[in-house]
C-alpha cells in the first residue's frame, strides 16, 4: 500500500506540475498577445501618421488658398478632409473625388455617386478632381444660412469653427468637433491659419533652384495636379514645373500620363530626372508661339527657348536655320511665328 500511495502521491505532483506549466504557458501567450496588440496598434498609428503627413503635404496649399478666398479656415478645411475622406483612402474620395462627405440635395446638377450611408443607396456629389471638391466645400459652407454665424469668427478660432459645424449639424456624430479640434490639434494645422505660413502659391522667382527658369512666374496657374502642386497654363497648353526629386516615371504616374508621351510632348530623348524649375507640359506642344520673336539671353539653350514658348524643337530649328545641337548666342533674335 505505501508503494501505491506513493505512485498516487507521485501522480499528483506531476498534475500539478502540468497544471502549472499549462498555466505559465497560458500567462506568457497572454503577455505576448497584449505585445503584439500593442506593437500593432503602434504600427498602424505610425503608418495613419505618414498617411495624413502626405495628405495635408498634398492639399495644404489647396486649403490656404480657399481659405484667403472664401475664409474658411485651412486647419478646419484639412481636418474635415481628413477625417471625412478617411485620409484620401474612403470608397467615396478614391472613387468620387468627394473628400467631405457633401451629399447631393437639390440643388446639386452634376455627377453622383450611390453608396450607403444613414440610409441604404445615398446621392454623393462626384467630382473629376479632388480639388473640385475642396472647392465646392467653400462653396457648400458659404451658401448655407446655417453656416452664415461661423464667418464672424477670426480665422485663427478654429475651436469656435469646430463646434460651429458640429452644432450646425454638419455631421451627425455628437464628438465631430472634439475629433476635429484633437486633429487639428495632434497635426498643428493652426499654423496654415497664419498668413503667409505656405508663402507664394506660385513659382518663387528668386528662389535659386528656379532662378533660370524665372520667366515661368508669368505662366497663369490653372488647377492642380494629383499631389496638389500648381498647374499652369502657357501658348495654351497645360504644364507643371518640375522639382527636384522629380523624374519621368514619377511624373508619369501622377499625372496618369505614359512616360514616353512626356518625352514626346517635351522634345526629350531619354527619361531620367528633371531640373528644379524646367516647365514639362502635358500635351503636344505647338507649331508656333503667342509671340513672333525672341531674343537670346547669355547661355540660354534653344530648348529652353522651346519651353519657354510652348513651340516644337523642329519648328524653331526650322524657323532659326539653326541645326540640332547648336545654341544661340547672346542678342540673336529667333522667330517664333
Amino acid at each position: 500500500m505505501r508503494d501505491a500511495g506513493y505512485q498516487i502521491s507521485d501522480i499528483r505532483y506531476q498534475i500539478s506540475d502540468i497544471r502549472s506549466r499549462l498555466s505559465d504557458l497560458g500567462w506568457r501567450l497572454l503577455v505576448a498577445g497584449f505585445w503584439m496588440l500593442a506593437v500593432g496598434a503602434r504600427a498602424q498609428s505610425s503608418s495613419y501618421d505618414v498617411q495624413v503627413g502626405l495628405y495635408i503635404k498634398a492639399y495644404s496649399t489647396i486649403a490656404v488658398e480657399e481659405m484667403n478666398q472664401y475664409h474658411v479656415p485651412a486647419s478646419i478645411t484639412l481636418a474635415q478632409g481628413i477625417i471625412e475622406s478617411g485620409v484620401g483612402q474612403s470608397r467615396l474620395a478614391r472613387e468620387a473625388n468627394n473628400h467631405f462627405g457633401i451629399k447631393c440635395h437639390k440643388d446639386w446638377a452634376g455627377k453622383t455617386f450611390h453608396q450607403d450611408d444613414e440610409t441604404r443607396n445615398e446621392c454623393f456629389r462626384k467630382y473629376d478632381h479632388a480639388e473640385e471638391s475642396f472647392r465646392d466645400h467653400s462653396f457648400f459652407l458659404t451658401q448655407r444660412d446655417r453656416y452664415k454665424g461661423l464667418f464672424r469668427l477670426q480665422a485663427t478660432n478654429y475651436r469656435g469653427w469646430a463646434e460651429g459645424l458640429e452644432s450646425a449639424g454638419y455631421a451627425t456624430n455628437d464628438q465631430y468637433a472634439e475629433m476635429l479640434i484633437r486633429t487639428i490639434e495632434n497635426y498643428q494645422l493652426y499654423l496654415y491659419d497664419r498668413t503667409g505660413y505656405i508663402g507664394e502659391t506660385t513659382i518663387a522667382a528668386n528662389d535659386p533652384d528656379f532662378a533660370r527658369y524665372a520667366w515661368v512666374a508669368a505662366f497663369r496657374a490653372s488647377g492642380y495636379a494629383g499631389d496638389g502642386r500648381r498647374k499652369y497654363v502657357n501658348n495654351k497648353l497645360e504644364c507643371i514645373v518640375a522639382k527636384k526629386s522629380d523624374n519621368l516615371a514619377t511624373l508619369s504616374v501622377l499625372l496618369d500620363i505614359p512616360e514616353k508621351r512626356l518625352m514626346k510632348y517635351n522634345d526629350l530623348k531619354y527619361p531620367g530626372s528633371l531640373e528644379a524649375g524646367q516647365v514639362v507640359y502635358l500635351e503636344p506642344k505647338r507649331r508656333r508661339a503667342a509671340v513672333k520673336t525672341h531674343v537670346a539671353d547669355a547661355k540660354e539653350s534653344l530648348y529652353e527657348i522651346s519651353q519657354r514658348y510652348g513651340i516644337e524643337m523642329k519648328m524653331l530649328l526650322r524657323r532659326s536655320g539653326m541645326a540640332e545641337g547648336m545654341n544661340p548666342f547672346p542678342g540673336q533674335v529667333i522667330p517664333l511665328r
